[in-house]
């Protein structure tokens, strides 16, 4: 079962140790940006003995979408340490990151690797089918290169997006989705 915490409510060493985590688990290939966009909201921890072996964050971010603005529950830093993959750590953090995004948000989102695709299939996620883009600070600017890779969380009795609709996130610095 993975324990929840605000970002506010990590300790320096937990930071530390889920940065880590990130590391090892990407192979090296987690930016400073990747890191900066998991902070800010909740973390879902699995702990063995004492140390992090899996982690999943959501964090609120906006969406533009028809004619409107939706709050979503975005995923970041989803990890499990290479030496305990297998035995469902993946999936506590995410049950706990998707009940705060069904009780919580209009929407669920995530950009998938290929490496994680078949996770979030596997739990229900949906693919969108539409173009992506990011409300940029030269104002929409299309995001070709995510269109594939991201995916959407519906809530049972919420709004159902067009999923062959275009789908805009708010901008950030490093990958926008």
């Amino acid at each position: 079962m993975a324990r929840t915490l605000l970002t506010a409510d990590l300790t320096a060493a937990q930071r530390e140790e889920i940065r880590h985590l990130l590391d090892v688990a990407f192979l090296g290939n987690f930016s400073d940006d990747d890191w900066d966009h998991s902070l800010g909201g909740l973390h879902f921890l699995v702990e063995e003995q004492g140390t992090i072996v899996a982690h999943a964050a959501v964090v609120q971010r906006s969406f533009l979408h028809g004619d409107r603005t939706w709050r979503c529950g975005y995923v970041e830093a989803v990890a499990v340490h290479p030496d305990r993959r297998g035995q469902g750590f993946a999936a506590d953090v995410m049950d706990a990151a998707e009940d705060i995004i069904d009780r919580s948000y209009d929407v669920g989102a995530l950009s998938a690797s290929a490496a994680g695709r078949g996770l979030y299939v596997a739990r229900g996620w949906l693919p969108w089918l539409g173009r992506t883009a990011v409300l940029a600070p030269a104002g929409l600017t299309s995001t070709p290169e995510d269109d594939g890779s991201t995916f959407v969380r519906f809530l049972a009795d919420g709004p159902h997006l067009d999923r062959a609709g275009t789908l805009a996130c708010d901008f950030r610095n490093g990958d926008v989705w």
